[in-house]
């Protein structure tokens, strides 16, 4: 047990460690002052790209995020702006493009979860979760292909046009119910990913989604927080382990540099196993 605890503390520390495969570009990273955001964020300044830390609620939680990634020697700005309104993105991107004089990288990470049984869920709860979870990804996507476009290629900085990484989740594919609004938004992005994959691969802009299983986020803290929650949900992991928003942060910088240039319009999953369905392991 000690020897994997190790490997693992090795592998965490080899996430933290920079090389700058992002240098000289600019990502913005939607819903960033917390949890798998928060992470995305630290890694792309870790890795040498100023950083956008966009935000809705939590100005002190934001600023925190910029004056670390400023504390290990990165550049990065605090913006608040609501991802389901189109103004405000626009804002956002007029802003930081005013401030690093262009967009490279866009993650498209801002989302949240209303739950109800299906019958018992409002227009509202609905509506609310698709504005911000597949609406949000839509305006800042269409934002980030305009500017990539405009601005034209950056062969010093990356071999692509430009790159975006919508945050997805395991719930593309995994029906969940008591959580159809958000299953929905999800799958939404899938598709909206590929879609726009296969329209602006032609002008070397790269599209990919990060699919998220169970991950140690503020958000779900019951889920993992005691050992009898986290006992049951290594029932749906087959490599038996909750993900960290490390995890996350390490497949999005990959993701954002050109050693994945030819990954476009697909979901890395980063799951632990948990879209291998791991209740039919004995014949269901």
């Amino acid at each position: 047990m000690h020897s994997i605890v190790h490997l693992l503390n090795h592998t965490f520390a080899m996430y933290q460690q920079p090389n700058n495969r992002l240098k000289n570009q600019t990502c913005i990273v939607t819903g960033a002052n917390s949890g798998i955001g928060r992470a995305v964020a630290m890694s792309m300044a870790r890795d040498g790209a100023n950083v956008v830390v966009n935000y809705v609620f939590g100005d002190e939680a934001a600023q925190q995020v910029v004056d670390e990634i400023a504390q290990m020697g990165g550049t990065a700005i605090a913006y608040k702006a609501d991802v389901s309104k189109e103004d405000q993105v626009i804002a956002m991107f007029q802003e930081t493009i005013a401030t690093f004089g262009t967009v490279d990288i866009l993650v498209n990470n801002a989302g949240l979860q209303r739950d109800s049984a299906f019958h018992n869920m409002t227009l509202k709860d609905w509506q609310f979760v698709l504005d911000v979870n597949l609406t949000g990804q839509f305006l800042c996507s269409r934002e980030a292909i305009r500017e990539f476009l405009r601005r034209g290629p950056r062969p010093d900085v990356s071999v692509a046009l430009g790159k975006i990484i919508c945050m997805s989740s395991v719930h593309e594919v995994i029906p969940w119910g008591g959580h159809v609004n958000y299953a929905a938004s999800k799958g939404g992005v899938m598709l909206m990913m590929k879609s726009l994959a296969q329209e602006y691969g032609p002008m070397k802009i790269r599209i990919n989604s990060v699919g998220p299983g169970a991950i140690k986020t503020p958000i779900n803290r019951p889920a993992w927080e005691t050992p009898e929650a986290e006992a049951k949900l290594l029932e749906l992991i087959p490599y038996q382990r909750v993900g960290e928003t490390s995890d996350i942060g390490a497949a999005a910088v990959w993701l954002a540099s050109d050693e994945s240039d030819y990954i476009h319009g697909t979901t890395i999953f980063v799951d632990g196993g948990m879209t291998l369905y791991p209740g039919f392991t004995e014949n269901g």
